[in-house]
């Protein structure tokens, strides 16, 4: 299997589609004024104790408090407390954390009141986003993590990831690591570790204490609280972070600067991957190019085609999602009834999986599958469904069929699901109904050129159109584009971009800057 990143930067917003195979198995977007909230820390102030539900409120700067619940405190919390107390009361030097005393444990029948306090100082970490009418999810176990390696403040032990199966690589990795792993912090060591060496290993971890040095001392230095004292990486870096394997062949991307970053991260984790790096400069849609776009708009809505007339219906709901198996005109198989059931599911767990990773869908998922009467049908059903999952990263539990034929599974909810619009609204009457005569849509487009170059004194600029819409305009040995760019300069660029809707265009300047040219003036 091989795999690729394809990312595509605008002025708005940044999208990640990871291709395995050339097939879209995941897909995030992410507006550029937003920040990645899982991951960062913040110094925030305890706003609301509730015993009833043995938590509290925390201030950490959202519109929305965030849910902080006694057992995310975290056993080692009397030492963060002692700690962040002698951070945020104004010493007039900086503590020493290698020096930090340690408390007894936090007992797990603990209460919250006898914790915490009403405008303490507490450092959190976001661990869910904020979903619907939530606020977002924190913890006090703070986590500072890596390529190979997660550091845990005030932890105590060197952990093993148990996918590393080999005893004695374990054995080996958890000496190489306690030899280098400084006072007052636990470490568990990553997957990816395994057969890494004790060098990558310590440039890790002193990366890692290094980020944390600077979290303490901008919570000393700040004392004004809340406050975001340290930032996760960005998505993109993030979902590198994670993902990346040998089997990345490729990582395109349309924006030099983020170009440069990432090389500058894989030099750090794999310098000899740097080369899979690749700047695309084309004036073709990036995401047109890979067939990201055609894969979007058949992957995502309500209804999902699998193959020969079946298909799946996904129903996302506040508790819930709910996604019913159809056969379709499905014609019936040589097995008869029972094989055809039997094929239709199995087409249609395959589908599910991508889907579930697709839309990063979590909590808890209902499947209605076609009835099978025998049991060792349901049995390599469900045997199919769980090697799907395998390579999704988020924890997930799956159960067999019931006997009414439905499948439940739970998936880590840690982000808001990712649910695209894939209708088009009419362009050109914005939903009305009316719109003026097709013909004269390229009169329209040139009196939006004349009033840019003309009027807005613009020389390059690059007209996105559909393909269909782009044919029309090339169309003959004395095409419009031609005579478009004699009339007003050759810095006209003009192509096709499948995201449009038939009678959609849209402008870009040449920093690919969105020139906003639509007015609904146009339908009267």
């Amino acid at each position: 299997m091989t795999s690729e990143v394809v990312i595509d930067v605008t002025s708005a917003e940044v999208s990640i589609a990871l291709l395995e195979d050339e097939k879209l198995v995941e897909y995030q977007t992410e507006k550029l004024e937003e920040t990645y909230a899982v991951g960062n820390i913040y110094a925030a102030k305890v706003k609301k104790l509730m015993p009833g539900l043995n938590a509290s409120f925390v201030d950490v700067g959202y519109k929305r408090e965030a849910f902080l619940h006694y057992l995310d405190l975290g056993t080692q919390f009397g030492s963060y407390a002692k700690f962040v107390s002698q951070l945020s009361g104004g010493k007039k030097k900086l503590p020493q954390f290698n020096k930090a005393p340690r408390s007894a444990d936090l007992p797990k029948e603990g209460s919250i009141q006898n914790s915490l306090e009403r405008d303490q100082v507490v450092l959190v970490q976001v661990v869910k986003e904020p979903i619907s009418t939530k606020g977002p999810r924190v913890t006090c176990e703070l986590e500072f993590t890596g390529r190979y390696l997660i550091l845990i403040p005030f932890g105590k032990k060197v952990s093993v990831s148990n996918k590393i199966e080999s005893k004695t690589e374990r054995a080996r990795l958890r000496q190489l690591v306690t030899s280098i792993v400084p006072a007052n912090v636990g470490v568990i060591v990553r997957t990816a570790a395994e057969g890494k060496k004790v060098a990558e290993l310590d440039r890790e971890m002193k990366t890692l204490v290094n980020r944390w040095q600077e979290t303490i001392e901008k919570v000393y230095d700040t004392q004004k609280f809340p406050m975001l004292v340290y930032e996760e990486q960005g998505r993109i870096l993030g979902l590198l972070r994670d993902l990346f394997n040998k089997s990345f062949q490729s990582i395109h991307v349309n924006n030099k600067q983020l170009y440069e970053d990432i090389k500058g991260y894989l030099a750090d984790i794999a310098p000899e991957k740097q080369d899979i790096v690749k700047y695309y400069s084309a004036t073709e849609p990036i995401f047109d190019h890979f067939n990201v776009t055609k894969q979007q708009k058949s992957s995502f809505g309500k209804i999902v085609n699998i193959k020969r007339g079946a298909y799946l219906v996904i129903e996302h709901t506040e508790a819930l999602h709910v996604v019913d198996v159809n056969s379709g005109n499905r014609t019936q198989s040589e097995n008869g009834q029972e094989g055809n059931a039997l094929q239709v599911n199995l087409g249609a767990a395959d589908e599910l999986a991508r889907q579930i990773r697709l839309r990063d869908m979590g909590g808890i998922i209902v499947v209605d599958f076609i009835d099978m009467d025998l049991a060792e049908d349901r049995q390599a059903l469900y045997e199919r469904m769980c090697k799907n999952m395998e390579n999704d990263r988020a924890r997930h539990n799956i159960l067999p069929l019931t006997k009414f034929g439905l499948m439940q599974i739970t998936r880590q909810r840690v982000r808001p699901v990712l649910d695209l619009d894939v209708e088009e609204m009419c362009p050109t009457c914005f939903g009305k109904g009316q719109i003026r005569p097709s013909i004269l849509f390229t009169d329209q487009l040139e009196s939006k050129i004349d009033y840019i170059v003309n009027a807005l004194k613009m020389k390059r600029v690059t007209l996105y159109v559909h393909p269909y819409v782009n044919a029309y305009i090339n169309q003959g040995f004395f095409s419009l584009k031609n005579k478009w760019q004699m009339k007003y300069g050759l810095g006209l660029k003009i192509a096709p971009s499948q995201k449009l809707a038939f009678l959609q265009y849209e402008f870009y300047d040449k920093r690919r800057n969105f020139i906003d040219m639509k007015e609904e003036v146009e339908t009267k």
